[in-house]
């Protein structure tokens, strides 16, 4: 018998502590899911980040001394390997391209239920990107015209020498498909998908799916129905 996995340890970075505290209840009675400690700010999270090495920081973005986004950067320049999902009562352009360009891999709002919670994070341990449908929305409206300022993207790149089915591929990432939704879609196997998403981060230097997400909007490959 195979042995279970190993659950995926997250650390919870609210400045408020009723939220703490639910959070790590709730997170606590799911399958696979290991609370590896509570933070009250952004400073806090990214000390515990280099005791507790967790897989994902659930990590809130208004809080005092420091920040999610400013948090979320400090964790990436360091070469943490932890991931950051983003879950805050913001939903606005500049919070969420801040916290993306910063690094997070996944955004929702304290809106998201138990099950949407647990699948960012399972998705985002994974190598995976996941956004709340809104945020989303409102982030492939903003790219699809002009970003807000101060907000950079991959450049464009017409000679990027993207391949006829990496194109697919990246226009199925732009449009918020999983690795599993578009081997269905294109009738190929996951593996194969997952190839061709490391060839796409490679040969367009975009760092996870997310900055996939702007390359492609910015490049034409994808646009907003």
């Amino acid at each position: 018998m195979n042995p279970a996995p190993a659950p995926i340890r997250v650390l919870i970075a609210d400045d408020q502590k009723v939220l703490r505290d639910g959070l790590a209840m709730m997170l606590g009675l799911l399958d696979g899911i290991e609370v590896v400690g509570t933070a009250v700010d952004g400073a806090d999270a990214v000390r515990q980040s280099a005791t507790t090495d967790p897989d994902v920081v659930l990590m809130d973005l208004s809080m005092p001394n420091v920040d999610g986004v400013e948090a979320t950067r400090r964790l990436v320049a360091a070469g943490s390997r932890t991931r950051v999902v983003v879950l805050t009562t913001y939903a606005d352009d500049e919070w969420v391209f801040a916290a993306l360009q910063a690094g997070a891999r996944g955004y929702l709002t304290k809106d998201a239920g138990a099950d949407d919670i647990r699948a960012a994070i399972v998705a985002v341990a994974s190598g995976e990107a996941q956004l709340d449908p809104s945020v989303q929305r409102r982030l492939l409206d903003a790219l699809a015209t002009k970003a807000p300022t101060g907000v950079t993207a991959a450049p464009a790149a017409p000679e990027d020498g993207l391949t006829a089915r990496e194109t697919e591929v990246l226009t199925e990432i732009a449009h918020g498909h999983s690795n599993s939704e578009i081997a269905q879609r294109l009738y190929v196997s996951e593996a194969t998908v997952k190839t061709h998403v490391n060839h796409l981060l490679a040969k367009t230097g975009c760092r996870d799916r997310a900055a996939l997400v702007a390359y492609a909007f910015r490049t034409g490959r994808a646009r907003v129905d």
